[in-house]
């Protein structure tokens, strides 16, 4: 009787849906079910249903959540990098065969902040997918810019919103970041003095929070040195002016986060708003690419 052989069967491929991706980035982003069912426009049993699914097809689990937190598990940190990185080469490739049909004169906002995060290369990357796009940058303050966007002067503008404020219309969540102190390593506040600010020139949001948090808790401040741009409360910070609010994901490697001992900050929203003026497709196609990038990473070597 002849010799039977049998070839092994290769195990069966997984597939990972971007839907499901594109909804647990969202929870990831906002850490909220609920929060991301309103993002997505979907039932909140959708969003725990296309979580439930996509740790099913992986055999992980990616979040825990309890009645007030959602937090990424190590798994989950990993998933919403290759969830970015598919919804990032799936948006490339529908724009490597559209993006000729996308043109005309986009006018992108952002503050100065988030402008030292990846963004640039973001850009440069969405310039050469999209070449009939005229992409014009304005760099400004938080406040500036919403008043340019609302005037018609912007179509799209990235920037920060406290949770109290109410939502605008056409706002797109990038990512919630809780802010902290800064200061230079070696800092010592004494209880009894007022605390150092260095802030922003009035009206600026990172101001009025860090005012309203000390004024809370009963701390006198010192205003010791008001600023323009992002790059002079870094190097007023260095230089032991005082302290400042930063976002925990853009505070230079070089600056420390002072310990407990000063009222704790919120969180904030970083928010993309696109103008009513603006090209629909145009706008959508930056938002996408700036979803895709992932949360900011702080800056470096800053002068």
């Amino acid at each position: 009787m002849g010799r039977v052989t049998t070839t092994p069967t290769a195990p069966a491929r997984r597939t990972l849906d971007s839907d499901q991706l594109r909804t647990f980035l969202t929870v990831a982003q906002a850490l909220s079910f609920t929060r991301a069912a309103e993002l997505l426009g979907v039932g909140q049993s959708t969003v725990s249903q296309h979580v439930r699914k996509l740790e099913t097809s992986v055999g992980r689990t990616l979040l825990t959540r309890d009645t007030h937190t959602v937090r990424l598990t190590p798994d989950g940190e990993a998933m919403a990098g290759f969830a970015r990185d598919i919804l990032a080469a799936q948006e490339q490739a529908v724009g490597y065969f559209t993006g000729d049909a996308l043109r005309g004169r986009l006018r992108f906002g952002v503050t100065d902040d988030l402008a030292l995060t990846p963004l640039p290369r973001i850009l440069r990357q969405f310039r050469q997918l999209y070449p009939r796009i005229d992409l014009e940058l304005t760099v400004g303050q938080n406040e500036t810019l919403q008043r340019r966007l609302a005037a018609g002067h912007l179509d799209v503008a990235y920037v920060k919103r406290s949770l109290d404020e109410p939502e605008l219309p056409g706002s797109t969540l990038v990512r919630r970041v809780p802010l902290v102190w800064g200061a230079a390593e070696g800092t010592v506040l004494q209880p009894d003095q007022p605390v150092p600010l260095v802030v922003y020139q009035a009206p600026s949001l990172s101001r009025s929070l860090a005012v309203r948090a000390m004024e809370q808790a009963g701390r006198d401040v010192r205003i010791t040195c008001t600023v323009k741009g992002v790059n002079g409360v870094i190097a007023a910070v260095r230089a032991g002016l005082g302290i400042a609010v930063f976002s925990r994901t853009l505070m230079p490697e070089d600056l420390v986060e002072l310990p407990t001992g000063l009222p704790e900050l919120p969180q904030i929203d970083l928010v993309l708003l696109t103008g009513p003026r603006a090209s629909a497709q145009s706008a959508s196609a930056l938002v996408t690419a700036i979803l895709g990038s992932g949360e900011p990473r702080p800056p470096r070597g800053l002068g």
